[in-house]
This record gives structure tokens, C-alpha cells and sequence, in this order.
């Protein structure tokens, strides 16, 4: 009985965690949106565009796929299945990186408004923190296997495409290291290239110590 109890208290203070991380990141983004949606287009040439650049954003989609993947979590915090396990694993380092990069290179680089800066920190420092620490803690895990690891660098490869791609032809790029106009090819694909080296070390890091804590389907219940 006292295990049980343990369990399904375990189970719910999951859920609630889990809850809160999407709450941070599309919090977030929601505030970004009604932003872009209400104040016209900015600095872009059409309103339509300042969406379109709002959603290429690393850090908004990162946000997007932890958020999407926390609420499953938050609905079953034993939820897995080949497919959401690269999910998961991709939510859990493209969150990791955002903050990582924003934190490291990009911090100070605009000036926010009232409402930007709220948003900022929930997007760039709240949501990683609380990602990262929610999964040390509660897991869920055993989750990630070398072939999870690999499958997980298929996204942000496609986003550093899709990303380099559209550049070329509108010549708008979402962030100052990745900018070719100013870098040149040269000095954009470097820097990409360096974060895909961090982001395939923590995907490897993250494998290691997922089979290193403690297996956490054994004491969270589906209560």
C-alpha cells in the first residue's frame, strides 16, 4: 500500500511538471505570436512574412516540440513508443540548445519590450531549466538508444537546410552566426557545423547518463 501510494503520488507530481514546462514554452510562444499578430510587420516586409520568420525561428519551434511533447507526458508520464522517444530526446536537446546558444551568444543582442522580455526569459532560461531538470529527475527512462540518438539529428540538420535555403532566397536569416550576407557561406556553415557537433555531444551525453540514473518506469505508476 505504501508503495502504491508513493507511486501514484509520484505520477502526479509528474504530471503537474510536466505541465508546467508546457506551460513555460508555449506560454512563450503564444505571448511571440499575439506580439507578431497585433503589431503589424515589424521590421519584415509583410505581416505575413514576420509569421513565417517568427516560426523559423530555432527557439520557437524548440519550444513548440517540448511543449507538444511535455502534454504527452503530463497525459501518460510512461509514454513511449519508437517514434516518440526521438521525440522526446530531440525536445529534450533542442531546448537544451536554445538556451545553451542564447545564454552563450545571443544574450543582449536586441532590446526587448515589456511583454518581449517576459517571453524571452520563459522561452530561452525558464522552459530549458525546467526541461532539463524534470528530466533528470522523473525521466521518463530508459528511453534512448544509440539508434534514437541518430534519428534525433534528422531535425535540426532539416531546420539548418531549411534554414540556409530560404536565406537564399529572401535573404533573411534568423540568427546573427548563421547569416550569410555578413559571414559569407564560409563563416555561416562553420558556425553551424559547431552546433551540430554540441548538439550531437549532448545527444550522446544525454544517452549515457539515461542509462545511468535510475529507471524511473518502475516508480511512476499511470495513476
Amino acid at each position: 500500500m505504501t508503495y502504491q501510494t508513493s507511486t501514484r503520488e509520484r505520477a502526479t507530481l509528474a504530471r503537474f511538471l510536466h505541465l508546467l514546462v508546457a506551460a513555460l514554452a508555449l506560454g512563450g510562444v503564444a505571448i511571440e505570436l499575439v506580439t507578431a499578430l497585433v503589431s503589424g510587420p515589424g521590421i519584415a516586409p509583410t505581416h505575413a512574412e514576420r509569421i513565417v520568420r517568427l516560426f523559423s525561428y530555432f527557439t520557437i519551434e524548440s519550444n513548440l516540440l517540448i511543449g507538444g511533447v511535455s502534454l504527452a507526458l503530463a497525459a501518460d508520464p510512461r509514454r513511449d513508443g519508437p517514434v516518440f522517444r526521438v521525440l522526446r530526446l530531440d525536445a529534450l536537446l533542442c531546448i537544451a540548445v536554445t538556451g545553451i546558444v542564447y545564454n552563450t551568444v545571443l544574450r543582449g543582442l536586441t532590446t526587448l519590450t515589456p511583454s518581449g522580455a517576459v517571453a524571452n526569459t520563459m522561452l530561452h532560461v525558464l522552459a530549458p531549466l525546467f526541461a532539463v531538470i524534470v528530466w533528470l529527475w522523473l525521466g521518463p527512462r530508459p528511453r534512448v538508444s544509440a539508434r534514437t540518438v541518430w534519428w534525433s539529428v534528422v531535425y535540426p540538420i532539416a531546420w539548418l537546410v531549411y534554414t540556409f535555403l530560404r536565406g537564399a532566397v529572401t535573404g533573411w536569416y534568423p540568427y546573427p552566426f548563421l547569416d550569410v550576407n555578413v559571414l559569407g557561406y564560409g563563416g555561416a556553415l562553420t558556425n553551424a557545423a559547431l552546433v551540430a557537433v554540441v548538439f550531437l555531444a549532448l545527444a550522446w551525453g544525454v544517452r549515457w547518463v539515461d542509462g545511468r540514473l535510475p529507471d524511473t518506469d518502475r516508480s511512476v505508476g499511470r495513476a
